[in-house]
């Protein structure tokens, strides 16, 4: 693990059934992430993705990379274009800072068909041998 190292990129597909279930497993229940009619009605030509999947699949990211004993302290993200289904997410990272204690901060962006879905920054700790 060394400040520049690149994560390799995750392909995600966006589906429909994705961005559902991502939005009643965090209990958000807003129409413009499960019913597409309404979503229309609002001015999005589809449903989208909640911030707390993609929240989900950042973390999911950067702990596949660093293993299973990996703990993530802090998850910054931002959003940009939305999460329509059919289309592609990719994920890539780069670790920016790390420190003594093996912690380390990984700057990762999430690009799909329109631009960049989500941009910002993960601080995980790794214990020492897992990375």
């Amino acid at each position: 693990m060394k400040v520049g190292e690149e994560l390799p990129p995750l392909e995600i597909a966006v589906t429909r059934t994705l961005i559902v279930a991502g939005a009643v497993a965090s209990r958000d229940y807003q129409d413009v992430h499960h019913d597409a009619e309404l979503a229309q009605q609002k001015g999005s030509p589809d449903i989208f993705m909640n911030i707390l999947t993609t929240n989900g699949l950042v973390g999911r990211y950067v702990t596949d990379h660093f293993g299973p004993s990996a703990v993530l302290r802090k998850v910054a993200i931002r959003l940009g274009a939305p999460n329509y289904p059919g289309d592609t997410m990719v994920l890539s990272g780069t670790i920016t800072a790390l420190d003594d204690a093996g912690t380390a901060e990984v700057t990762v962006v999430g690009a799909n068909g329109l631009g960049r879905h989500v941009t910002g920054t993960v601080t995980v700790s790794v214990p020492e041998g897992s990375a």
